[in-house]
C-alpha cells in the first residue's frame, strides 16, 4: 500500500516574503523609477518599517504554533506552576494580547494555563519577557532617550518619525517614570572602579530650583504662593524672577582626580600679564565622575548618597576627601553632620570662583569697573588669599575703606566681602590645596546643575510634577555618568523578575 502524500508545512514567513517581493516590485517596475532620491527614501522607510513589522508578526505566530504543538505532543505534562506554587491544570488556546513595538503594532497569541480561583499563567509571556503594558521595552527605551533630552512634545514627535503613530504623550510620560524605578538599586549594587590612595576623592554639592506645578511645591512654598496670589499681582517682576514657583533640587558630584600641584599665579595672573617663560600649570582633571540629583529626596539624603558613593570608592578612608561648596551654611552643616556620623576626616574648601566674585565687587568699590587699578587691586587680594593670607586681605580692605572714607553704598560691598572671608576662614586653606594638587572650584557640580536641570527642566514653559521631574533628573544623571546601557540591562532583568516571579525567587538577588 502506497503511503499518503504528506503536505509540506506552510511557510510561517510567507507574508513577509510577499511584502518583500512587493517592495522589490515597487523599486523595479513601479512608480519608484520616477521618484527623486528624497521621495525614494521616504517610501523605503515606510515600506521597510512595514516589512519589519510583518517579520515580527510572523515570528510571533510561529512561536504560538510551536507552543500549541508542544502542548498537544506532551499530553498536558508537565504541569505549569504559578508564582504562588499552585498548579494550573487547564489549558486554553487563543488568548491574544497586543504589543506595540518600534516597528508598529503586532498580536501575540499564546496558551493560558488556568486554575480554579487563581490568575492565568502564560508561559509565552515569560519567554518573550513581555511588558505589563502594551508598549515594548525597545519602544520604551527610545521614548526615554528622546524625552530626557527635549520636551515631551519633541520626544513624541521624534518617536512618531521613527516608528509611526505608536505612542501618545501621556503614555510617554508614564514610560519615563517607570524607566527610573531601578536607578537607586542599580547604584547600590554597582561596584565602582578602584584607584590608588594617592588620588584625592572629591565631593561637590549644590542646589538649583525647578519650576513646579502648585501641588508639587513644598508646603512652605505653597503657602507663600497662596498668600502672594491673595494679595494680587505685582506690576512687574524682575528678569528671570519666578516667586514661590520653584522647588529646590539638590545636586551632588563625586569624582577622582590625579594631583596637579599649582602656585597662586597659576590661578590669578599678575598685573601686567604673565611671563612667557613661565606658562601656567594645568589644574586637576575629574575622572570617573558620578552625579546624582533629586527634587524629592531631602538634601540630607542626597548628601548621604554622595558620601555612600565616595565610601564605596574608599571604604577604608585611606585617601584625601575634599569637599567643595559655595558657602551655603545649611550645606556645610549637612556635610559636617554626615562626616561626623561616618567618622570621616574632611578637607572642606570654598569655591574660589565665589570668593573671586566677592573680591571683584569690593575692588569696584575702590576703583572704576574695567580699570587697570581695579584689576591690580583684585589680583593682589586674590593672590594673598590663595597664599593662605585671607584674614590679612580682609583686614586690609576694611582699613583701606576707612582710610578713604568710602560712602555707605560703596562701603557695603567691602563690608560684605570682609564678612564672607572672615566667616569662612576654615574653608580658605587654598595654599594647602594648591600644594597638594587639589581642585579649588566647583566647576563639576556647577556644570551638572546646568546640564541636568537648566538644559531640560528649565526650558521655556515647563512646569513639573514630582514624579516626572525626579525621573528625568535621575535618568539624565544616569546618562551623564555613562551608565545608561548597563542600567537598561539591569532594569530589564529586574522588571522581568517583578512581572514573572518564581516561587523560589526570594532566594536570589541581582547585582549590577
Amino acid at each position: 500500500m502506497e503511503p499518503y502524500d504528506v503536505l509540506p508545512d506552510p511557510d510561517p514567513y510567507s507574508a513577509s516574503r510577499d511584502a518583500f517581493e512587493r517592495l522589490i516590485s515597487t523599486l523595479a517596475d513601479g512608480p519608484a523609477a520616477d521618484m527623486s532620491h528624497d521621495e525614494l527614501e521616504a517610501q523605503l522607510e515606510q515600506l521597510g518599517r512595514e516589512l519589519l513589522r510583518q517579520l515580527m508578526q510572523n515570528h510571533l505566530d510561529q512561536r504560538a504554533r510551536k507552543e500549541e504543538d508542544t502542548v498537544r505532543a506532551d499530553g498536558g505534562q508537565p504541569l505549569v506552576l504559578g508564582p504562588e506554587g499552585q498548579p494550573r491544570t487547564w489549558r486554553e488556546i487563543g488568548h491574544r494580547r497586543l504589543l506595540t513595538c518600534v516597528f508598529g503594532p503586532v498580536r501575540v497569541n499564546r496558551i493560558a494555563h488556568r486554575g480554579r480561583g487563581v490568575a492565568n499563567v502564560h508561559p509565552a509571556d515569560e519567554a518573550l519577557s513581555l511588558p505589563a503594558g502594551r508598549h515594548s521595552r525597545g519602544l520604551a527605551r527610545l521614548a526615554v532617550l528622546e524625552a530626557v533630552r527635549g520636551s515631551y512634545d519633541q520626544a513624541t514627535a521624534a518617536v512618531e518619525r521613527r516608528c509611526g503613530k505608536v505612542l501618545g504623550k501621556r503614555r510617554l510620560k508614564e514610560l519615563v517614570v517607570a524607566a527610573a524605578v531601578d536607578i537607586v538599586a542599580y547604584y547600590t549594587a554597582k561596584i565602582p572602579t578602584p584607584c590608588t590612595r594617592e588620588m584625592p576623592l572629591i565631593i561637590q554639592i549644590d542646589g538649583k530650583g525647578v519650576v513646579m506645578r502648585p501641588e508639587a511645591l513644598r508646603e512652605a512654598t505653597r503657602r507663600a504662593a497662596a498668600k502672594s496670589a491673595a494679595a494680587g499681582r505685582r506690576g512687574r517682576l524682575a528678569p528671570g524672577e519666578k516667586p514661590n514657583r520653584k522647588r529646590m533640587a539638590t545636586v551632588a558630584c563625586v569624582f577622582d582626580t590625579a594631583p596637579a600641584p599649582r602656585r597662586p599665579h597659576d590661578i590669578v595672573h599678575p598685573p601686567g600679564g604673565r611671563s612667557e617663560t613661565r606658562p601656567p600649570r594645568p589644574g586637576p582633571k575629574a575622572v570617573r565622575k558620578w552625579c546624582t540629583a533629586s527634587v524629592i529626596r531631602s538634601p540630607e539624603q542626597v548628601v548621604a548618597d554622595a558620601f555612600t558613593q565616595a565610601a564605596s570608592r574608599d571604604p577604608q578612608h585611606l585617601r584625601d576627601w575634599i569637599v567643595l561648596v559655595d558657602g551655603a551654611q545649611h550645606q556645610l552643616d549637612l556635610i559636617h553632620a554626615e562626616a561626623a556620623r561616618r567618622g570621616i576626616r574632611l578637607n572642606v574648601l570654598l569655591d574660589f570662583v565665589h570668593v573671586a566674585e566677592y573680591c571683584w565687587t569690593a575692588a569696584h568699590a575702590f576703583h572704576p569697573p574695567g580699570s587697570r587699578e581695579a584689576e591690580t587691586w583684585a589680583a593682589d587680594k586674590l593672590t594673598a588669599i590663595l597664599a593662605g593670607h585671607a584674614e590679612r586681605a580682609a583686614i586690609e580692605m576694611t582699613e583701606q575703606a576707612e582710610a578713604e572714607q568710602l560712602p555707605a553704598a560703596r562701603r557695603e560691598a567691602v563690608t560684605t566681602c570682609h564678612r564672607y572671608l572672615t566667616s569662612h576662614l576654615g574653608q580658605l586653606h587654598y595654599e594647602t590645596a594648591l600644594a597638594a594638587g587639589w581642585p579649588i572650584a566647583t566647576g563639576a557640580v556647577e556644570g551638572a546643575c546646568r546640564h541636568l536641570i537648566a538644559d531640560r527642566l528649565d526650558i521655556t514653559g515647563a512646569r513639573w510634577g514630582l514624579d516626572g521631574a525626579e525621573a528625568v533628573l535621575q535618568l539624565r544623571a544616569l546618562i551623564t555618568n555613562g551608565d545608561f546601557e548597563d542600567y537598561w540591562n539591569f532594569h530589564a532583568v529586574r522588571e522581568h523578575q517583578r512581572l514573572y516571579p518564581s516561587p523560589d525567587q526570594q532566594d536570589y538577588s541581582l547585582t549590577a
